[in-house]
């Protein structure tokens, strides 16, 4: 017979922290009606747009309930981390990285997306719309993968696999069978998982971790003001312009050849991370 619930939930703090915050979220969007296009994450929102708080609301939200369940069953199982302290993992090595891995994976998807646009002119990725935990999972299988082999992943506590084959297990998986998946994201988070386990990121600490925290919450607050996207009248950002320089206009007719006004909004794309 299992150890009771509760005892799991002390023995996996973070891991059961996030699962309540992300169904917490979960619960939220579908009660008013959120869509992928209002917290995902694209190229064409964040960079274009300047909306870099999407890196975390992205992480953090999930459209399905069935994308739901699967990454925060995957999630339940990788709480294992927490508990091999004996081998340099533990709680504090899981709140540092999985912080990293929030920040880095979205980031290397904006990387993708930005060579598959300017190096491939492959349009379709600057508006692909991106949400999900799955980049963070993706991670944190392939750290546990790369730390402790022998390892099992159970998901939905029916389907168990080899944690060395995981990672690629699950993408190959996931992909198939998922078609909006999104093959992008989830290789994002093997990679930064991969560059955590093998030792090319390291070093994070308590100070750091502190550190990092301070410049997302800052960039995420700020970026929201810039971009108008939520009021926040106590927080002022002063124009960059020089108001003594001569502005340029640009002033165009209905009908005029170099600049046409009739723009159908463009589709944006959905992809499940």
């Amino acid at each position: 017979m299992g150890k009771p619930l509760i005892y799991e939930i002390l023995e996996k703090p973070a891991s059961s922290s996030v699962i309540g915050i992300c169904s917490l979220i979960w619960w939220f969007i579908q009660k008013r009606g959120i869509g992928y296009g209002d917290v995902g994450l694209s190229y064409e929102a964040a960079v274009d747009g300047g909306q870099y708080w999407r890196i975390i609301t992205s992480a953090f939200s999930h459209i399905s309930v069935v994308h739901l369940v699967f990454n925060m069953s995957a999630l339940w199982s990788l709480g294992v981390v927490e508990q091999l302290g004996q081998i340099g993992l533990g709680v504090q090595y899981y709140l540092h990285y999985t912080l990293v891995l929030i920040v880095l994976s979205g980031l290397l998807v904006l990387g993708f997306y930005h060579m598959m646009i300017q190096r491939f002119k492959v349009e379709y990725f600057r508006r692909v719309t991106a949400v999900g935990y799955s980049c963070v999972v993706f991670g944190w299988m392939t750290i546990l993968a790369a730390k402790q082999p022998s390892s099992k992943l159970n998901i939905f506590g029916v389907l168990s696999l080899p944690i060395s084959f995981a990672p690629f297990e699950s993408l190959i998986f996931t992909s198939i069978m998922v078609p909006q998946a999104s093959f992008i994201g989830h290789l994002s988070g093997i990679i930064v998982g991969y560059s955590i386990a093998w030792g090319l990121i390291h070093g994070i600490n308590n100070y750091w971790a502190i550190t990092m925290l301070g410049w997302i919450a800052l960039v995420f607050v700020l970026s929201l003001k810039r971009t108008g996207s939520v009021e926040l009248s106590f927080i002022e950002i002063e124009p960059v312009t020089d108001p003594s320089l001569p502005s340029v206009g640009v002033v165009a007719t209905r009908n005029g050849r170099t600049l046409q006004m009739d723009v159908l909004p463009a589709r944006r794309v959905a992809d499940i991370v």
